[in-house]
């Protein structure tokens, strides 16, 4: 491979906002009732979402998450060594999250406040979209000074989750201090909605510090102009060592300098709610380059940890579904 890891470490850390996902079933209707963007993630206020919770019909699964909590979750559930750095409050629900990571084999790095920890609230519509409205509570509280390259300590590949571009300093911290601990650099572009707002600086970013360029349709269209797969992977692929284009029921594409690979997508029982699906994909195929996989089976584990969460409501594969893909790549 073109990147080159510490072949010591197989550790993968990640870095995000700590958030509990609150999840509803609803038609197309009630987006536009309660503001959110479609297939998009919109930031909100807590009493905003209590409103929207009233409108609903039934009450909402609730799930500990955050998009890089998903991934490195996914990380520890494969047996990887996995650790999550993040912020959340002092309160139950702090408590119940970290409580939550160890379950799921991943160590904690939490920083607490004494604002309430933040939460999303999910609208999953009949086409299996997921539609995001963000209260970021005390995750949003993480100082740049916090992050240091001891958060990262033996980490293989230190995964950033895209939201943080919202914050230029955190993220620009988060990513120093990771190049500092010796770590590959990945990154998942999170939403068409976070490109767009941080089109200035993201270029230069991911230019300077990104081993791993993680991106939808959407966002690769919003980040490089391309809406066509092939180009759209091209134009991710001159930007970084490693390059992936994930484009849902079609599959992906992963590049290595002028090497691009198509991904078949897993085809077989129904799509119930893609919540996760690209940060599950993330986790496979991260601790598939961790564990020196070649690109293509690091992929193609990151393609059926995608299929599997998408057969269930929320970002959480059930664990006999684990068993069975830790056996087929063992």
């Amino acid at each position: 491979m073109g990147i080159k890891k510490n072949n010591e470490r197989t550790l993968v850390a990640g870095i995000g906002s700590a958030l509990t996902d609150l999840l509803i079933h609803e038609e197309d209707a009630f987006l536009e009732k309660c503001g959110a963007v479609k297939g998009g993630m919109v930031y909100t206020e807590p009493e905003h979402l209590g409103k929207m919770l009233t409108l609903t019909a039934n009450p909402p699964s609730v799930v500990p998450g955050g998009s890089a909590c998903n991934t490195i979750i996914g990380v520890g559930k494969l047996g990887g060594p996995a650790r999550f750095v993040g912020k959340c409050g002092k309160g139950e629900i702090g408590q119940l999250y970290e409580q939550d990571l160890r379950r799921n084999g991943v160590e904690p790095l939490l920083f607490t406040s004494a604002t309430p920890s933040g939460r999303v609230l999910s609208v999953i519509t009949p086409d299996a979209q997921r539609s995001m409205m963000t209260y970021l509570g005390a995750s949003a509280e993480t100082r740049p000074e916090e992050i240091t390259p001891g958060c990262f300590a033996d980490s293989a590949i230190v995964h950033v989750e895209g939201y943080l571009l919202f914050n230029r300093e955190l993220i620009q911290a988060a990513l120093e201090s990771a190049r500092q601990a010796g770590a590959l650099i990945s990154i998942d572009l999170a939403s068409f909605t976070v490109v767009e707002q941080a089109k200035d600086f993201l270029d230069e970013l991911v230019r300077e510090y990104v081993d791993i360029l993680i991106a939808n349709e959407d966002e690769a269209a919003a980040f490089t102009g391309f809406t066509r797969p092939d180009d759209a992977i091209k134009a991710l692929s001159e930007k970084s060592p490693v390059s992936v284009l994930k484009v849902g029921p079609e599959g992906s594409y992963v590049s290595e300098g002028k090497e691009i690979i198509k991904i078949a997508a897993k085809i077989g029982e129904p799509i119930v709610d893609t919540t996760g699906a690209g940060d599950l994909w993330a986790s496979g195929f991260l601790y598939g380059l961790a564990h020196d996989f070649s690109l293509e089976k690091a992929a193609m584990l990151g393609s059926l940890c995608g299929y599997e969460v998408c057969k269930t409501d929320g970002a959480r594969i059930p664990e006999e579904k684990w068993e069975g893909i830790r056996r087929y790549f063992s």
